[in-house]
């Protein structure tokens, strides 16, 4: 009798530990999709205000042709990214940091025009672009802090037991791109 309750104990602490497993692996993987989407609104904000931005600068630079076809194709393929549900995250990122590096070369140009510098409008979009682009890197830091959770989860005794049965997958990190690590050049 003793050996059934201590059998029946087991089993009990077993399943209660599956369970509590599984749903923790579960809980991970909807704070990475949420992190996920919590990027995604951030960056859709900046793609709603980079066109204003653009026109302001074209209107002091219009000679800047190949800056605002780079800046406009760039936001074209992080549009393109956002909206095909087959995009990786390796291929969104790819796309946002090509838009950042062609914002870099955007407000280059425009620090090269004075008056620009000193329109109010221009400064109000600037200023909206720098707060998002601070809470764009927030909610990349906070979804790699997530993805670093789910996945050290997935590999680590005794959950990665679970993480196997349910076929539970690693989430890519949102890393920055080889250019985007390189140190800019700044001349004078």
């Amino acid at each position: 009798m003793i050996a059934v309750i201590i059998v029946v104990a087991v089993i009990a602490i077993v399943l209660i530990w599956a369970v509590t497993a599984y749903n923790n692996l579960v809980s991970l993987k909807n704070r990475v999709k949420n992190g996920w989407a919590q990027i995604d609104v951030q960056l859709k904000q900046r793609a709603d205000l980079i066109p204003n931005l653009v026109e302001t600068v074209k209107g002091y630079a219009a000679h800047e042709s190949s800056v605002f076809t780079e800046v406009t194709q760039a936001r074209a393929g992080a549009v393109a990214a956002a909206n095909n549900p087959n995009a990786t995250t390796v291929e969104r990122a790819a796309a946002e940091n090509q838009l950042s590096r062609a914002l870099v070369n955007l407000q280059a140009t425009a620090e090269a025009y004075p008056a620009l510098q000193a329109n109010q409008n221009f400064l109000d979009l600037q200023a909206q672009l720098k707060a998002l682009e601070e809470k764009i890197a927030y909610a990349r830091q906070f979804y790699n802090d997530v993805v670093l959770k789910l996945n050290t989860a997935i590999e680590t005794v005794p959950s990665n037991i679970i993480a196997g049965l349910f076929h539970f997958e690693q989430a890519q990190y949102f890393e920055a791109d080889e250019a985007a690590r390189q140190v800019p050049q700044v001349k004078f």
